[in-house]
């Protein structure tokens, strides 16, 4: 079904002078004669459909007819879209599997296991496979040296940096009341003293 509010580039509670102003532009905006000679099949089509709009929209009678087919398949729609999210939502989580024979099983177990990406259940699959396979826990222990490394870095950044605005007089005041009175740093102190 035809959306003739979306013809008119109209809002669905629009007056009839709206839409009276919007069909006049339309119109205008669309004239056959306008167009060059390959443009102006497309431009008479739209002339068709904007009076097609029109002519129901302008009537009270049509356009309240028209409202009512609207709203219905409008609704449709939406419990289509309600039934299928539903039937996605069914699929997702149902973990049976679906075959008899061995592979359908293996399929659908790995299917499962895929679904469960982003659960308590998937964390505990993936803590498992991490176990399991020697090679992803070798990859697993590189980024962690990487990781390790890299907090290192920033570590002995912060240290130069700290160390840099120390000897800048502007910054000197600021870094002694820092590290000396501060209640933090001085329990830090005292453990290693």
């Amino acid at each position: 079904m035809k959306n003739y509010y979306d013809i008119l580039e109209v809002n669905q509670k629009a007056s009839k002078e709206v839409i009276q102003k919007a069909y006049k532009v339309l119109v205008r905006k669309y004239h056959p004669d306008l167009y060059r000679q390959d443009q102006k099949k497309y431009a008479e089509n739209k002339i068709k459909e904007i009076n097609e709009a029109y002519n129901v929209l302008s009537d009270d009678f049509l356009r309240g007819q028209y409202d009512k087919e609207l709203q219905k398949e409008i609704e449709q729609i939406n419990s289509q879209k309600y039934s299928s999210q539903t039937n996605i939502y069914n699929n997702y989580y149902n973990t049976a599997p679906s075959g008899e024979n061995e592979t359908n099983t293996k399929k659908a177990q790995k299917e499962t296991k895929q679904r469960k990406i982003g659960t308590l259940q998937g964390i505990i699959e993936v803590v498992k496979e991490l176990y399991k396979n020697k090679p992803k826990r070798d990859e697993f222990k590189e980024v962690t040296k990487k990781d390790i490394l890299a907090l290192v870095l920033t570590i002995i950044i912060v240290i130069l940096i700290g160390i840099a605005l120390w000897f800048i007089p502007f910054t000197n005041g600021w870094m002694r009341e820092l590290l000396f009175e501060n209640p933090l740093f001085n329990w830090i102190g005292s453990i290693f003293s």
